[in-house]
């Protein structure tokens, strides 16, 4: 057996870190409402490209920080993100080797299995139900999917994460 020490580790952290600040950057109203879900697009990426390395232990760290960064109910963002991350790793092989369109579509059910989950649990904490477009996160995180998926396997790829 090959033991090889696993490296790039700070790439993933490093990629996360920047979802989480591009997820709580301050966008004026009519943008807002369209931001990507980039935490959850990062999520993904890294389950499918690394699912031995970044799991619903991940997802779980990176949905409490996010929890914490946008004061919300704590465990909220941890267990959506966890769900998510379950799916993908069920799922990796076959989303794998889809073409990137039709990697984004399945992105886009991922990203809306996040959203209403978020609305569920808002719903159970009383909050009223918000407009039909907070899921318009989900179209952009779609659209935005195959520059993601290319930058970060340029990133995975130039620093040798393994």
């Amino acid at each position: 057996m090959n033991y090889q020490a696993k490296g790039g580790g700070w790439i993933i952290v490093l990629s996360f870190l920047a979802a989480l600040a591009l997820t709580i950057l301050p966008l004026p109203g009519w943008i807002a409402a369209i931001r990507p879900e980039w935490a959850v697009l990062v999520l993904i990426y890294w389950c499918m490209a690394l699912p031995g390395r970044v799991g619903v232990g991940w997802a779980w760290v990176v949905g409490l920080l996010l929890d914490v960064l946008r004061g919300g109910l704590l465990g909220q963002h941890a267990l959506s993100f966890a769900l998510v991350a379950y799916v993908t790793l069920h799922l990796h092989q076959r989303i794998r080797v889809f073409p990137l369109w039709q990697q984004a579509v399945s992105v886009l059910i991922l990203v809306l299995l996040h959203l209403l989950l978020q609305l569920w649990i808002k719903g159970i904490s009383g909050n009223p139900p918000p407009a039909m477009s907070f899921l318009l996160p989900a179209l952009s995180s779609m659209l935005l999917w195959p520059l993601m998926f290319l930058g970060l396997r340029r990133l995975r790829r130039r620093f040798r994460v393994t």
